[in-house]
């Protein structure tokens, strides 16, 4: 059963992360600040569907990986604490304070400068997250 909801909470993970990201970056690009806001609000919704799946993958993946000495699971298991620091730390409490900040019209230097660390660290998570996915594969066909 964890081989088949490993992959899918790891894969609805990503596109999460993805469609933030380029939501907002859509957004700040080519919308108007009450655009803006509206992303913000539903990334923080999105948060709902995103940190579950981002627990399951990560619970699944330690019983899934506890007993792997291989290339492609000490990868793995090195990148996923990188990547839940970063939600954690940084990812969840900029979506909360971009959120307020554009719900209230701020766009100030501060909200600004959240986002581009908001950029950068969702940006980060989808490149590990990708590598991750990609050795999870190469398990996967080592299996076979």
């Amino acid at each position: 059963m964890l081989k088949r909801i490993h992959p899918i909470a790891g894969v609805i993970g990503f596109m999460m992360i993805l469609t933030f990201w380029t939501s907002t970056a859509y957004s700040e690009l080519f919308s108007t600040a009450a655009g803006i806001a509206v992303v913000k609000a539903m990334i923080l919704k999105g948060m709902f569907v995103l940190v579950p799946a981002m627990m399951i993958v990560g619970a699944s993946g330690m019983q899934l990986g506890a007993r792997r000495k291989d290339a492609p699971a000490r990868a793995k298991k090195k990148s996923m604490p990188i990547i839940a620091a970063n939600g954690l730390v940084i990812l969840l409490p900029a979506a909360f304070f971009l959120e307020a900040r554009a719900s209230a019209g701020q766009f100030d230097t501060a909200f600004y400068l959240v986002q581009s660390i908001e950029l950068i660290a969702g940006g980060a998570n989808l490149v590990l997250m990708g590598l991750s996915i990609r050795d999870g594969r190469r398990m996967v066909k080592a299996r076979r």
